[in-house]
């Protein structure tokens, strides 16, 4: 079973949807319509109820946005995309509150240095933003490029996390 619910946060509303337990969407906006359709896409048959706090990370998110940085490490996952992707998300999950990364540094990190473009790409289309931490990576020169929440969230979560911005 997949559980669904929307919680507001300083970032505005996120609804998130997890499966036996693992988060597996994080959308910015209230807007369950879309995370439905992505669901029934990925997961065809399995039911979508709605659940105050699906496999605990409304709860997670609450400690995250009241100071507890490192609790996001600990939400389980369950991600989906290409093989690329999933090994992008991975190195994403090892860039820790506080710091951050270039795109390149990330192709670095999986084997693939030339792929500094797919690696953006992949950035772009994580499913579970925020707890798989995109909003870290940047680019070579510091600057904070795109982020598909939007700069003034990519911003907010940077500083929040205490990484002083240029």
């Amino acid at each position: 079973m997949i559980e669904i619910t929307v919680v507001h946060t300083p970032i505005d509303a996120l609804t998130l949807a997890a499966r036996n337990g693992r988060l597996c969407i994080l959308h910015f906006g209230a807007r369950e319509a879309p995370v439905r359709a992505t669901l029934q896409r990925w997961y065809p048959g399995e039911s979508i109820e709605r659940r105050r706090d699906p496999g605990g990370v409304a709860t997670a998110l609450a400690k995250y946005f009241s100071g507890q940085l490192d609790v996001l490490d600990a939400i389980d996952v369950e991600m989906n995309g290409t093989p690329f992707q999933l090994q992008v998300w991975q190195a994403l999950r090892g860039v820790r509150a506080g710091h951050t990364a270039s795109y390149s540094e990330i192709a670095r990190a999986i084997g693939a240095p030339a792929a500094v473009r797919a690696v953006g790409a992949a950035n772009g289309a994580n499913p579970v933003a925020v707890v798989v931490p995109c909003h870290r990576i940047i680019g070579a020169n510091g600057s904070l490029t795109g982020y598909g929440g939007g700069l003034r969230r990519k911003e907010w979560l940077l500083r929040h996390e205490g990484r002083r911005l240029f």
